[in-house]
């Protein structure tokens, strides 16, 4: 589920809407029972918001779309990784706070 701004990423789509995207994009991957994922889930959406029209930011359930977890080798939960021109340039485990997900989109402006 996905706030007004944030997306939902899935396996079938993640090629046009991650890896060909034009802008960054920030994908938040987690799973049903990932302990951070509920102090997570508000932050991606507030900064999904505050980014809206400079940068792609979204969710991506590691367990229904195993395909792209296994791909990029996601190991633990949350994971955030941020994506340009199609491939990962940063990338954080574990719980972080809105400042590092905005560092994180920042420095691929």
């Amino acid at each position: 589920m996905s706030g007004e701004h944030s997306l939902t990423f899935f396996d079938v789509t993640f090629t046009t809407g991650v890896l060909q995207s034009d802008i960054p994009v920030l994908v938040d991957f987690w799973a049903e029972g990932c302990g951070g994922r509920q102090r997570l889930a508000p932050l991606i959406d507030l900064v999904a918001s505050e980014y809206a029209g400079r940068a792609k930011v979204g969710k991506l359930n590691a367990m229904s779309n195993s395909i792209t977890a296994t791909k990029y080798n996601i190991r633990g939960l949350p994971a955030v990784l941020v994506f340009k021109g199609g491939s990962v340039v940063e990338q954080r485990l574990g719980l972080i706070g809105e400042a590092d997900l905005q560092r994180m989109l920042d420095s691929h402006l």
